[in-house]
């Protein structure tokens, strides 16, 4: 059985969450039912304003891990930002 529940929200606040719902390609009411199901199965609340890495950034953070950990593509120390500055523009 289903049952309508009403929340007080901003309506900008409202507008722009169906938007970003709409680009995810699901209704607002979808998100939030799995938010609440989430709840009741985790017992817990997360709140961030940490953004969060996209896939592609994830990747290229992950490369560039790899490359300083084999020694690859690193440049420096530098000492000043100068040394900094004229090895950049030497590249």
């Amino acid at each position: 059985m289903k049952t309508l529940l009403n929340i007080k929200i901003d309506s900008a606040i409202k507008e722009k969450a169906k938007e970003t719902a709409r680009d995810l390609g699901m209704p607002l009411s979808t998100i939030l039912n799995a938010y609440i199901h989430q709840l009741v199965r985790s017992r817990e609340v997360y709140f961030t304003s940490a953004p969060r890495m996209t896939p592609e950034l994830e990747k290229l953070v992950g490369v560039a891990k790899r490359d300083f950990r084999n020694k690859k593509n690193i440049a420096g120390p530098f000492k000043t930002g100068a040394e900094m500055d004229a090895y950049l523009d030497a590249i």
